[in-house]
């Protein structure tokens, strides 16, 4: 049983964060939109290709690999459980993001001249967050017998996760050759939900001075767990299809709340440009199929190590700790804020060339500058402090409907993550596909961090 919880821990904690450097200001994908609505793209319409035109996921870990568990050296899997657990610390953060576009499109507003542009779409997406737990998996794995006179820090379980839909509706404008800005409205429903960051309290086991096997033992509890949709799936008369359900309150019986996005594009000058956006400035309401769980209170216990695996305990020390940390049940609805992301991004551009007749997804313009190089800055809110990243870029366009952009980014999760990410259109079908961390693919198992994004679009523009 203690290997297959740990188990359950350890899968939750293969994650990787929500940053989307490759796709940020890459104007050559429609979606770079969703990560700046004042991106400077245009087109005169285009549409996603259903369920195909935004892929993403993202899985890693800052402090082991896959391989630090499962690699067939020898060593025993408990060690390796160990190992990692010691070379971990509360601080470590863990992270995961999957999204999937449902459907995605664009059209100007206001004629062949205007600028302006309305946006639209749904994606499903799942959020996972959660700090290393050192504390509590020490204690999980050993027991307190080594560690007597140590207090076991119960603030070091703080986690959430939530599935949900989101459906937006976005506007953008280029007001002058200078500056571009947008925004979008956004409606959460969640489908599930899972919070517990707010938890306090210590377990402590010492000895009385002078009787070595006497121990005093103090257990003060503040724990928390709120669930939204999720309580029905726990009940044992539940029969239904658990994945059939979670979709159907995801997409159309979910617990609702409000977002929004914002983002502008300044040019310096010709070649020079800022960038700056806020994405999923939020909250969701969570009201559906609620329940909160705590255990809240203070056990003290003295005498003889109790044995809780035995049958004869000492004066019924299950009904002692059951009255003092009572197991209590809430259904009050509570509010939870999204993951507010913020990116911004300064890029020089070189090497001038002309077009020919035909427009692509930067739209017409008398010339255009085939390199680009700049830094990056990303950074996200979290239960104990904000996530930071750093990235610098080059941009080259190949040829006139192939793009590349290399990224190199630094952040808690790698100090050599190198990403690739191609772009391209055929008459009016865009594909792009984008690559993080592409040197741990030669060994995936030992990647901290691998992360992808893939897409199709149809992008349409004026024939001259």
């Amino acid at each position: 049983m203690r290997k297959t919880l740990i188990l359950c821990l350890f899968f939750h904690l293969s994650c990787f964060a929500q940053n989307r450097e490759l796709l940020y200001n890459f104007t050559s994908i429609p979606q770079s939109s969703l990560v700046n609505p004042g991106a400077d793209v245009s087109y005169k319409y285009y549409f996603g290709f259903p369920v195909l035109s935004g892929i993403s996921a993202n899985v890693g870990s800052s402090s082991f690999s896959a391989y630090d568990l499962f690699s067939k050296d020898g060593v025993d899997f408990n060690q390796k459980v160990r190992d990692v657990v010691n070379k971990s610390s509360r601080n470590d953060k863990v992270v995961t993001n999957q999204q999937l576009e449902i459907f995605s499109g664009g059209f100007r507003i206001g004629g062949r001249e205007s600028r302006s542009y309305i946006t639209f779409g749904l994606y499903q997406e799942f959020d996972f967050f959660m700090f290393v737990p050192k504390d509590l998996a020490l204690l999980a794995l050993d027991g307190n017998r080594n560690y007597i006179g140590k207090s076991f820090d119960l603030a070091d379980l703080s986690m959430k996760a939530e599935v949900l839909s989101v459906f937006h509706v976005g506007f953008h404008k280029k007001v002058n050759d200078k500056f571009v800005y947008g925004g979008r409205a956004k409606i959460y429903s969640s489908g599930a939900n899972a919070t517990s960051t707010k938890n306090s309290g210590y377990i402590y086991t010492g000895k009385e001075s002078g009787t070595p096997n006497l121990y005093n033992q103090v257990i003060s509890s503040n724990l928390e767990l709120k669930t939204s949709g999720l309580a029905r799936f726990t009940k044992d008369e539940y029969e239904g299809n658990v994945v059939r359900d979670l979709a159907n309150n995801t997409f159309f019986n979910g617990s609702l709340g409000l977002g929004v996005d914002a983002g502008i594009t300044y040019y310096i000058k010709e070649n020079l440009q800022f960038t700056a956006s806020i994405v999923d400035l939020g909250f969701v309401r969570q009201s559906k199929d609620i329940e909160t769980l705590t255990y809240k209170g203070t056990y003290r216990y003295n005498g003889a190590n109790p044995d809780f695996l035995g049958s004869d305990d000492p004066e019924n020390v299950f009904d002692e700790f059951d009255k003092a940390i009572p197991r209590d049940t809430l259904y009050n609805k509570y509010t939870t804020w999204r993951p507010t992301k913020f990116y911004s991004s300064i890029q020089y551009s070189f090497g001038e060339a002309r077009p020919d007749d035909e427009c692509n997804c930067h739209g017409k313009t008398d010339k255009y500058y085939k390199n680009a190089v700049g830094a990056q800055v990303f950074a996200m809110s979290a239960p104990r402090v904000p996530l930071f990243a750093i990235t610098a870029f080059y941009r080259r366009n190949i040829f006139k409907k192939l793009d590349l952009k290399a990224t190199y980014t630094l952040d808690t999760f790698s100090n050599k993550n190198i990403g690739l990410g191609l772009a391209g259109t055929l008459g009016s079908v865009n594909i792009y596909a984008l690559v993080n961390n592409v040197l741990e693919y030669k060994d995936i198992s030992k990647a901290s961090s691998a992360a992808f994004q893939l897409g199709i679009n149809f992008v349409f523009q004026d024939k001259e």
